[in-house]
């Protein structure tokens, strides 16, 4: 697989455990959160979504899971059960609004959804601070923040989401525009 960022690398039809693994990687590095993704994986290769619901938080936790995120995992599942929320045909404010009542999921995790989930195409994540760093770099920015940010994103718009996989590739691969990085 690599560390390289692919449109499918998160994608998962099962949309409980696409989210789940999201709220996994909130807030950890990419390293450690594929090493738990894996685990978790693993732990619930085997199990229905009911079953992974049903599964003792201690269990979960003990892959490496803090027990706040097993709490929103659980969220997560036990919406699914109960939706029959229509995510193909509605908007993105309507995804936006239906997942963040699900205590756990917040902005990003939504956007994420939307982009590696869901494929949507004009989504750009304005508290990634991966993507920010990388506009700041390949456009020579010191300070990045309000209507400068919103000038260059919607010059994107409607492929926003190609522009934030560029701009990943940009940081993980140290290749900048315009800008060679030394080591």
């Amino acid at each position: 697989m690599g560390s390289e960022i692919d449109l499918y690398d998160r994608y998962n039809e099962n949309l409980a455990r696409a989210l789940a693994d999201l709220i996994i990687e909130q807030q950890i590095s990419f390293k450690a959160a594929i090493t738990i993704k894996n685990r978790f994986s693993d732990l619930t290769s085997n199990l229905s979504n009911k079953e992974i619901l049903n599964l003792d938080n201690h269990v979960i936790q003990s892959i490496g899971i803090s027990f706040r995120k097993v709490e929103y995992i659980k969220n997560i599942f036990y919406y699914f059960l109960h939706s029959n929320f229509d995510f193909k045909s509605a908007t993105d404010q309507e995804i936006e609004t239906e997942l963040r009542n699900i205590k756990g999921v917040g902005v990003w995790t939504v956007e994420m959804f939307m982009i590696f989930i869901l494929f949507r195409m004009d989504i750009f994540s304005k508290g990634d601070i991966a993507l920010i760093n990388s506009i700041k770099i390949n456009y020579r920015i010191d300070s990045l923040g309000g209507e400068k940010l919103e000038e260059i994103i919607n010059k994107w718009s409607p492929f926003k989401t190609i522009a934030s996989l560029l701009l990943w590739k940009s940081i993980e691969t140290k290749e900048f525009y315009g800008n060679t990085l030394q080591g």
